[in-house]
């Protein structure tokens, strides 16, 4: 398939929830292999449909050398064990900022066939389907951020080269609870996470 460009913070796209997918076809079939050609050319380590543009609810990953795709994620959450570390998207180049997520996650969809599949991950993969899944909701990581953090985020955003002072986006609080727990240190994200 083909490279596809990636919609940047400040595209209203990035704020609207994706629809379920509900037709396992070739269309989607393209659409995970635009996703996943474009995530692994910009060497990120995951990319949510939504960045390019499409309101389904599909993202693909690269982590720890899993290179693979999720139809209608839902995720489940095995305890309480946090971690924090850097996060950034391919939709905000450049940019990293400590985000708590929960480190372990199990997550429930379909292939592209619409065959039933799980993914069980942990530290970076949990993650990056975290990250993903917010993708598919219309939340951004910028909003797990606290108060302080999200202000640094944001006067950074404004002084990147790519931003778009004509269309000023906003930030909004993630509708999803906070997780509980403790706190554990992330490993490595030089996430260009898709999202």
């Amino acid at each position: 398939m083909t490279v596809q460009p990636i919609r940047l913070f400040g595209d209203p796209v990035l704020r609207t929830p994706a629809e379920a997918v509900v037709d396992f076809d070739a269309e989607l079939r393209g659409l995970v292999a635009d996703l996943t050609d474009t995530m692994v050319e910009q060497n990120g380590a995951g990319l949510a449909a939504p960045q390019l543009g499409v309101g389904l609810r599909v993202f693909a990953f690269h982590v720890d050398d899993v290179l693979g795709h999720l139809i209608n994620p839902v995720l489940d959450f095995p305890d309480a064990e946090e971690q924090d570390g850097p996060e950034g998207c391919l939709s905000i180049p450049g940019l990293y900022f400590d985000t708590k997520r929960r480190n372990n996650v199990v997550a429930k969809g379909f292939n592209e066939y619409g065959d039933p599949m799980q993914i069980v991950g942990t530290g970076l993969m949990a993650r990056c389907v975290q990250h993903e899944t917010d993708h598919l909701d219309g939340v951004l990581f910028l909003d797990r951020l606290d108060p302080a953090t999200r202000k640094e985020a944001m006067k950074a955003i404004r002084e990147a080269d790519w931003y778009d002072d004509a269309a000023p986006p906003t930030v909004k609080v993630s509708p999803h609870r906070s997780p509980a727990g403790g706190l554990g240190r992330g490993s490595r994200s030089p996430f260009g996470l898709g999202g």
